[in-house]
């Protein structure tokens, strides 16, 4: 007969049980479209990886990485200076900065880049204010730098990314005890020299995880580098697959991406593997921030008020003021349909993201430790990989999957249903998952992290199974984090654009495919409204996120 105690062993042998299955099949998911894209690039219909490698490839590459180094130095610059501001010092508007400087994470780049063209460029009103203040007559008269360019391509994606450095890097000077910077000035030390040798190393992990998510963004970017007329790999991915009607090539294109991804994680592991920074005391004094006066207090409020109207002010002015100018624009055509799509795939998405997490998650805890270890850092691949990478790896071989299917049912039925998954926004569905995964991954197993060991026990020990227990205790004590990881991931589909565009049925538009499609016609008036909703569902994660991270 077999027992209770038996049963259990013969679930930790062999054969794993439904919770183990379950979990390796979300990470089978989760893996499907990265390994698809290496599949498909190393054995393509038609090889033109030898043309790519002579002729556009070392350009995508170059201008990649010069995007990347670009953004790189100023985020990390922008990022951590203004942490270090808002953490150690105290000046005028110190209270309302430590919130608004994350509120550009509210806007995707492309907004930003649509609405710093609109008012730089010649015909808009910046220029048109100097020729009207000086006299002059045209561009001969007088010199100005160019908008669409790499340069403005860098500021528009540092603005918009910085936030990633500020918040990770501001969370570690909070952590920092305070005694060790008394100790530090009681020997002489000033501003200048905390920083450089007290904060700035103790914070470099940090810094260095924020870089990496602003680079890893940078790659993944399409519609800022698009607008600009910059081309990295991603706008190769489109160009190849579109232009060139090549999905090996942009298969090929996408792995450069992906490897160059990996790198930049393992050089960001690398670089503060051997590093361990700790806490001087269980119960360390907070930092106290020190009162600047005078020019210098002016001058920590205008550093830190640049990113903050780079980043927010700037794009949400221009677009305010297109969509009050033109009040129609909020009842034009399609506006209606986009916003509606954007909640169904979304909000679908967001569902899904988050119960396979949950699944994912509880399922790897009650095999243990060793599966956890070795499941759970493999499934957050996903959200390395940029949308464009995931579009390639999901569209080929579901556009396989569904003729093969829609031929079955035609022989069986004698009717034709159709493309049942690329003919539909299903396809846009899985991508969002893959893509954000790891977001909703992250929240939820902290939330487990949080519950104490001795309630579920307790639970089992009652006689509750393992379904029940995650049911009827962990939910109900997780409800506001899953709440929190449904908001940020559907936040992140709202704004998502390269998987949008390339996995988009025909005539089938979100909000952000709108804002791109008018805002390339140059009708940011029409796209205005869009622009704004999407920013305001992002207002809505930031202010989820600034209440998370506020001053205790």
């Amino acid at each position: 007969m077999l027992t209770k105690q038996n049963s259990r062993i013969v679930g930790q042998g062999l054969w794993p049980d439904r919770w183990t299955l379950a979990a390796l099949v979300i990470l089978a998911v989760v893996l499907a479209p990265l390994l698809a894209v290496f599949w498909i690039a190393l054995h393509p219909s038609e090889n033109i990886w030898p043309h790519l490698m002579a002729t556009v490839l070392p350009r995508y590459f170059t201008t990649t990485l010069v995007m990347m180094a670009g953004v790189g130095i100023v985020t990390a610059a922008v990022g951590t200076g203004a942490a270090w501001l808002v953490t150690m010092c105290r000046f005028p508007g110190r209270g309302w900065l430590v919130h608004a400087l994350l509120f550009p994470l509210a806007l995707p780049a492309y907004v930003g880049a649509y609405a710093l063209v609109d008012f730089l460029d010649y015909a808009g009103p910046f220029q048109t204010a100097l020729r009207t203040a000086f006299g002059w007559q045209d561009a001969r008269d007088y010199w100005f730098p160019e908008i669409r360019s790499t340069w403005a391509a860098i500021l528009v994606l540092s603005a918009a990314l910085y936030p990633y450095v500020y918040l990770l890097t501001r969370q570690a000077l909070r952590e920092q005890s305070g005694g060790v910077y008394e100790v530090a000035r009681a020997l002489g030390t000033g501003g200048w020299g905390l920083f450089w040798r007290l904060g700035l190393p103790l914070a470099r992990p940090a810094i260095a995880a924020g870089v990496a998510l602003a680079l890893m963004e940078t790659v993944a970017d399409f519609g800022t580098v698009a607008h600009f007329g910059v081309q990295t790999l991603t706008t190769g991915v489109f160009s190849t697959w579109l232009n060139g009607s090549n999905a090996g090539g942009a298969a090929q294109i996408a792995g450069v991406i992906m490897m160059l991804i990996f790198v930049l994680v393992a050089l960001e592991r690398i670089s503060r593997r051997n590093a361990r920074f700790h806490r001087a005391a269980r119960h360390a004094r907070p930092i106290e921030p020190q009162s600047l006066t005078g020019w210098r207090a002016w001058l920590a409020l205008g550093l830190c008020l640049v990113p903050f109207i780079i980043g927010f002010v700037l794009p949400v002015g221009v677009m305010l003021t297109h969509a009050l100018v033109r009040p129609g624009v909020w009842i034009a055509p399609g506006l209606d349909e986009a916003a509606l799509n954007t909640l169904i795939v979304g909000g679908a998405a967001a569902a899904i993201t988050v119960g396979a997490a949950l699944f994912l998650v509880y399922g790897v805890r009650m095999a243990g430790r060793g599966l956890a270890r070795m499941v759970l850092p493999v499934a957050m691949l996903g959200y390395a990989a940029p949308g464009a990478v995931l579009a390639v790896g999901l569209l080929v071989p579901l556009a396989a999957l569904d003729h093969r299917v829609a031929d079955g049912i035609l022989a069986l039925t004698g009717s034709d249903p159709g493309l049942l998954l690329t003919g539909t926004s299903a396809a846009i569905v899985l991508a969002y998952v893959v893509r954000f995964f790891s977001i909703a991954q992250g929240a939820v197993d902290a939330a487990f992290g949080r519950i104490s060991p001795s309630l579920p026990m307790a639970a089992r020990s009652l006689g509750e199974g393992q379904g029940g227990t995650l049911r009827r205790l962990y939910l109900p004590l997780m409800r506001g984090s899953v709440a929190s990881a449904l908001l940020v991931v559907f936040v992140d589909c709202v704004k998502e654009l390269p998987a949008t565009l390339l996995l988009r049925p025909f005539n089938f538009n979100t909000l952000s495919t709108r804002v791109y499609e008018l805002a390339s016609l140059e009708r940011l008036g029409e796209a205005a409204p869009a622009a704004l909703v999407v920013t305001g569902f992002g207002l809505a994660a930031v202010a989820l996120l600034a209440r998370a991270n506020r001053d205790r």
